[in-house]
């Protein structure tokens, strides 16, 4: 094939891609798994894929690979990151990684490089959990961090189950689990990811590289009250969970302040959830974060100790379940330290290195391979919206920099 001229192949694909899933209401994403707009983003990988000449497949999780080179050689350089989307995301959070995998393969095909280990570029399956309300669930399944029959428990808000939901979209759920084969044949994995955060912007760099994920969880919180009329009840002779709901929230948001972490209540359902009723369940969830695990602990346990309190007070019964949870992720200090060598012969500065508190499949996978992962400035530190951006000078500043980490790797 004829390479692209530097930064066409990324804006040409990055053209491409951007209007699947995307709601014409609010500008945002809805590439929630295993849907329709999932389909057509996998489409297009596929077609990225042998549009190059590089072999695909699809794993026993539903992660798509794109090969150059022998897989079994091992000791494989893998690069991407996702496609699918929260709920009316942003465009760069997963798929500019992807994007850049692919433009980078090109940038260093047009360059004539030679490949000495095996190149694969990858999109994994369901990331960000928005629609079976657990993240990464690709590569935890992958990684064996997530059990098949955990993964089979899982369900959407309509009640279907993850793998009837993979069987309708066209994959075979039952070899799902473990894949250690898989996993033994790489030798790196380097995911490029937008930076969900304003450190690059204040540095004034537009490519940084990770240090560590921050450890963080996600937790149920139930309040049961008793339903009533709103117009009729007194306020004395109330049990109303909405109550101790809400003072919870605060609580969140004041022990995380102390702490220095981060706790958000970003998602409710509640019962009946009629405008003249009391409700008679409030269902939450929360989500923290913290640099350390000490932290986190500590914000948890205040946090659940405050709703214990309310809920005593207002005579609601209370359950709590941690849903999910990843440990401090400290990346490959090896790779990501070579990785700052290659960057250091190439940009004009150092690149910084930066901790963050998201979870990437590149925290998931760090338990079976090394893992490494680089950072594209966000000027506005906003994600999970339609309003995440990065400028496109900087998209092809992380597409050159990713290129040279791959021929660092890849490449000697």
């Amino acid at each position: 094939m004829t390479s692209p001229a530097e930064g066409d192949s990324f804006h040409r694909m990055w053209a491409d891609l951007r209007p699947i899933g995307r709601a014409a209401a609010t500008g945002g994403y809805r590439r929630h798994a295993w849907t329709g707009a999932d389909a057509d983003c996998r489409t297009w990988f596929r077609e990225q894929a042998e549009a190059r000449g590089l072999a695909y497949e699809t794993d026993r999780n539903g992660n798509q690979w794109a090969w150059l080179g022998d897989p079994a050689q091992g000791d494989a350089v893998v690069t991407g990151s996702h496609l699918d989307s929260v709920p009316d995301g942003g465009a760069f959070d997963g798929p500019l990684g992807v994007v850049s995998a692919f433009a980078a393969l090109d940038e260093l095909r047009r360059e004539g490089a030679r490949f000495t280990r095996p190149l694969a570029i990858t999109n994994f399956g369901d990331e960000e959990g928005a629609r079976f309300g657990l993240a990464c669930v690709g590569s935890r399944l992958t990684a064996g961090v997530l059990s098949r029959e955990a993964a089979h428990a899982l369900t959407d808000a309509d009640g279907i189950s993850l793998p009837r939901a993979m069987e309708e979209a066209g994959h075979d759920p039952s070899a799902i689990g473990p894949d250690p084969e898989r996993l033994a044949r790489i030798g790196a994995y380097v995911e490029l990811h937008v930076e969900q955060g304003r450190a690059l912007d204040l540095t004034g760099d537009p490519v940084g590289i990770a240090s560590a994920i921050w450890p963080h969880g996600r937790w149920r919180f139930d309040f049961r009250g008793e339903a009533n009329h709103a117009g009729t009840t007194r306020l004395a002779d109330r049990r109303d969970p909405m109550l101790g709901y809400a003072e919870t929230v605060l609580a969140a948001r004041r022990e995380a302040e102390a702490a220095g972490a981060v706790a958000t209540f970003g998602k409710i359902a509640v019962e009946p959830n009629g405008v003249n009723a009391i409700p008679s369940l409030i269902r939450s969830w929360l989500d923290s974060r913290a640099p350390d695990q000490a932290g986190l602990d500590t914000v948890v346990a205040a946090i659940e100790q405050a709703a214990k309190e309310c809920a005593r007070r207002d005579g609601l019964d209370l359950s709590v379940v941690r849903e999910s949870f990843t440990p401090v992720v400290e990346f490959d200090h090896v790779l990501r330290d070579e990785i700052a060598g290659i960057l250091a012969a190439r940009l004009p500065a150092p690149a910084p290195v930066l901790g963050t508190g998201a979870g990437h499949d590149a925290g998931i996978l760090s338990t079976a391979v090394p893992t490494a992962m680089l950072f594209v400035r966000n000027p506005t530190g906003i994600s999970h919206s339609p309003a995440e951006f990065a400028a496109e000078d900087d998209c092809v500043a992380g597409v050159r920099a990713l290129a040279a980490v791959l021929e660092g790797l890849a490449c000697r």
